[in-house]
């Protein structure tokens, strides 16, 4: 079921100014992480976004840095009428080994966050010029900040506008709009469609990622970093799109 529609908009260089939390982070005891269909529910506007702008942290200051971004579409809430600037977050940032940022979200993962989350800041800082992202935001008096805690999949990189993940999130959008009573009929017949598409890899990963919903399985607790990435079902075609990714971002940045 295609869900959604596409928006392709063009805004004014105008920024809001977003506060997010410390560089480093402690949960508090006990701290679980919110699913997919719990993280849409807290947020108060989800956009599909590009990389447009922004500054590298400097040494020492790692929430020196921002990273601006241009809504494309509203996934929930209102459409932004204008670039909204990051603070806290950074363009990729030199270190000894090289250029520390450039590693983009899995496409085909749906339940963990981008590796940087679980490098100590606990939620993704970084992100590379030109890249585009599903981004989960809520509302402070202050301006706009990312939604959902430590762990959440409060932006991740997707390599077009109907790519897996954007489409799930459409979809948890359209069930957090539903009767409570119809959340889950409808989710269960969303995961059977995808079942049935049984020689569609993608499609299974989709359809594993409702059934977490549905069942409201754990999520992943504070602590447990060792087991934070799963392999991917098909190594070569994860690092076929993640090279394709990555390249684009790139040369968008140059």
């Amino acid at each position: 079921m295609r869900v959604g529609r596409r928006l392709a908009l063009s805004l004014a260089g105008l920024c809001l100014t977003v506060a997010v939390p410390a560089a480093a982070c402690s949960p508090a005891p006990g701290y679980r992480t919110p699913g997919n269909l719990e993280l849409v529910r807290q947020a108060d506007t989800i956009v599909l976004a590009r990389v447009v702008g922004g500054t590298t942290a400097p040494r020492g200051d790692p929430e020196g840095g921002t990273v601006v971004i241009r809504p494309l579409e509203a996934l929930k809430g209102e459409m932004p009428a204008a670039d909204i600037e990051l603070s806290g977050m950074s363009l990729p940032l030199a270190d000894v080994s090289g250029v520390r940022g450039y590693g983009l979200s899995n496409p085909f993962e749906f339940e963990r966050a981008h590796e940087e989350a679980y490098d100590g800041a606990c939620i993704r800082r970084t992100f590379p010029l030109g890249t585009t992202a599903v981004f989960f935001l809520e509302r402070e008096a202050s301006g706009w900040r990312p939604a959902g805690g430590p762990f959440t999949r409060w932006a991740e990189d997707v390599p077009e506008a109907d790519a897996p993940w954007v489409q799930l999130v459409r979809l948890y959008t359209i069930t957090d709009g539903l009767p409570p009573g119809e959340q889950r009929p409808f989710l269960e017949d969303e995961r059977e469609a995808l079942m049935a598409r049984s020689g569609e890899p993608l499609a299974q990963l989709m359809a594993n990622d409702i059934a977490r919903q549905i069942e409201g399985a754990p999520e992943q607790a504070s602590d447990s970093f060792e087991d934070a990435f799963r392999g991917p079902a098909a190594e070569s075609a994860v690092d076929a799109s993640l090279r394709a990714m990555r390249q684009g971002a790139i040369e968008a940045g140059n």
